[in-house]
């Protein structure tokens, strides 16, 4: 349990349990994933790493691109936010030739993150 532990707001057992149902449904998004990244599939843990930067991309995509004032240094955090956006995107779109390249792998990551927190909502 690697990565898992560094998941705030997740029960480190359930995490684990739901990671695996989602594999199941899910590992060739991982592996899309992993390999757009250079995460080597024979690293250990490398789908709780995917994982974390699925929910480490959600979360930062809502509280930045979706906020309705917008990103604005008014607040302390909002320039950390913005930084740790774009290095997320940045990791995401290495390589890419197009924004329907970036895009798509985006739709994952955000996907498998909603996935999961639905997953281990029902797990009790």
């Amino acid at each position: 349990m690697g990565m898992l532990k560094y998941l705030k707001d997740f029960e480190q057992k359930r995490a684990k349990t739901s990671l695996n149902m989602l594999i199941l449904d899910r590992g060739n998004e991982f592996r899309e994933l992993a390999n757009a990244m250079d995460i080597p599939l024979t690293s250990p843990d490398w789908q709780e790493t995917i994982l974390k930067y699925c929910i480490d991309f959600s979360e930062i995509f809502k509280d930045v691109l979706m906020d309705k004032k917008g990103p604005n240094d008014q607040h302390p955090d909002d320039h950390n936010k913005m930084h740790q956006c774009l290095t997320l995107m940045r990791q995401i779109a290495k390589d890419k030739q197009s924004m329907i390249q970036i895009t798509h792998l985006q739709n994952i990551a955000y996907t498998l993150s909603q996935e999961f927190k639905t997953i281990y909502q029902r797990i009790e």
